[in-house]
């Protein structure tokens, strides 16, 4: 290891001010500059390196976002109404429903109404609709029509889901 001169009678010059003041009473700043004793400025706190603040934004044991399964909806009691009078088109009022047009959804638990069995209803394959509004929409029944037409049914326990659902 290299030894250096103690430097007692030794002379150096500031780098501020140009002025001669003997080695030993130069100090070295923050920024790198020797200078006088005299002369010496400490560094102001506000002036880097700052502290480094973590702001977490991520969390441990994250889960992602799990997207929801289709369920059944219990509808409102008698929320079918049939069509005019030989018409095979039926319109479910559901508030809310959140469907668009081409879904698939199966009715269960519905009772007969105006011509209109429980079996064909209940069609396993469940039925296209059309969404008419943001509380109702339509689809057509095959094989039979309304007697009467404009009438409500369907019963107290109907529901209103997916054709398949999900595990």
């Amino acid at each position: 290891m290299a030894k250096f001169a103690q430097g007692k009678f030794a002379y150096a010059t500031s780098d501020r001010s140009g002025v001669r003041y003997k080695y030993k009473d130069m100090r070295r700043e923050w920024n790198g500059m020797l200078v006088g004793k005299d002369e010496y400025e400490p560094k102001h706190s506000q002036l880097g390196p700052f502290r480094t603040v973590s702001d977490p934004q991520a969390l441990k044991n994250s889960r992602p976002d799990r997207v929801e399964p289709k369920v059944e909806v219990l509808l409102n009691p008698n929320s079918f109404t049939s069509g005019s009078s030989g018409s095979s088109v039926i319109t479910v009022r559901e508030p809310g429903h959140g469907r668009t047009t081409g879904d698939t959804v199966r009715f269960k638990k519905v009772r007969g109404f105006d011509g209109f069995t429980k079996a064909v209803l209940e069609v396993s394959g469940g039925y296209t609709i059309t969404v008419t509004t943001s509380n109702q929409y339509t689809f057509t029944v095959s094989g039979e029509s309304a007697t009467v037409g404009g009438q409500r049914g369907g019963g107290d326990n109907a529901t209103a889901g997916p054709a398949t659902l999900e595990s």
